[in-house]
C-alpha cells in the first residue's frame, strides 16, 4: 500500500556516457569533450580544455564545474590529468581583441582538439557553436557540461586552470584582486580598474577597459 506521507525523492540525473556512446554506435573510437572558462570576465584569458576519457576509468563525480565546490574541482582535475588525454589551450587578451571573445574561443577549441596527443575522431562541444574547421565531426551541446561526462571534464580542466592562473595575475598585480574575483565585473574590480586604470591582463576590447584607459589617459 502506498503511504501518502512518504516523502517526495526528486533525482537529479547528471552528466554519463550516452553522447560518447551514441557517436561510438556511428564508428567513432574517440570521443573528444570540449569547454571553456572566462568568457564573461574583463580580465585573463579565455581557456578551453579538450578531454578524451578512458570509459573503464571514468573519475566519480564529474560534473558542471560551476556546481562543484573548489576543492572538489582540484580533487577531480588531479583525477582527469592522470587518467585521460587533455590538451588546454589559453586565448589572450591580445587574441581576444583580434577575434572577439566569441572568435577567439572558437579558435581556443580548435587548437585545443589539434593539440590532442591522441587524435579525436568525434568532438561534443559544450555551447550552440562548432569550431569551424575542426578535422573531425563535432556536435555543440547547449548545457553539455551537465550532460556527457567529457564535457564536464573538460569544464572542470578549463576551470582549475583559469583559476590558477588568476592566482598568477593576482601575484603581479595584487591591487586588482584578481585571485578573489578571476577578472569578473565585481564591484571590487569595478573600484579597482576606476582608481588604477587596466593592465596588460585586462580585455582592452571590453568597454569598461577601453573608458578606464581612456579616463587615465587623460589625466
Amino acid at each position: 500500500m502506498l503511504r501518502v506521507d512518504s516523502p517526495i525523492i526528486e533525482i537529479t540525473p547528471g552528466p554519463d556516457l550516452f553522447h560518447e556512446r551514441a557517436a561510438i554506435a556511428l564508428g567513432a573510437r574517440h570521443v573528444a569533450g570540449v569547454d571553456e572558462a572566462g568568457r564573461g570576465p574583463l580580465a585573463g584569458p579565455v581557456v578551453v580544455a579538450a578531454v578524451i576519457l578512458d570509459h573503464a576509468a571514468v573519475p566519480e563525480g564529474l560534473d558542471d564545474s560551476k556546481k562543484l565546490a573548489p576543492l572538489r574541482r582540484e580533487e577531480l582535475f588531479a583525477q582527469i590529468m592522470a587518467s585521460a588525454i587533455v590538451s588546454i589551450v589559453a586565448a589572450p587578451p591580445s587574441i581576444i581583441a583580434s577575434l572577439n571573445i566569441r572568435g577567439a574561443t572558437l579558435w581556443a577549441m580548435r587548437q585545443a582538439v589539434l593539440g590532442l596527443s591522441m587524435a579525436a575522431d568525434h568532438v561534443l562541444i559544450d555551447g550552440r557553436d562548432v569550431p569551424p574547421r575542426l578535422p573531425v565531426p563535432g556536435q555543440a551541446l547547449i548545457g553539455g557540461d551537465g550532460l556527457s561526462v567529457s564535457i564536464a571534464a573538460a569544464s572542470i580542466v578549463a576551470k582549475v586552470t583559469r583559476d590558477r592562473m588568476c592566482q598568477i595575475m593576482h601575484g603581479e598585480w595584487p591591487h586588482f584582486g584578481f585571485a578573489a574575483h578571476k577578472g569578473y565585473s565585481t564591484p571590487e574590480h569595478m573600484a579597482a580598474l576606476d582608481a588604477h586604470g587596466p593592465c596588460r591582463h585586462h580585455r582592452m576590447d571590453f568597454a569598461p577597459c577601453a573608458e578606464a584607459f581612456l579616463k587615465h589617459s587623460a589625466l
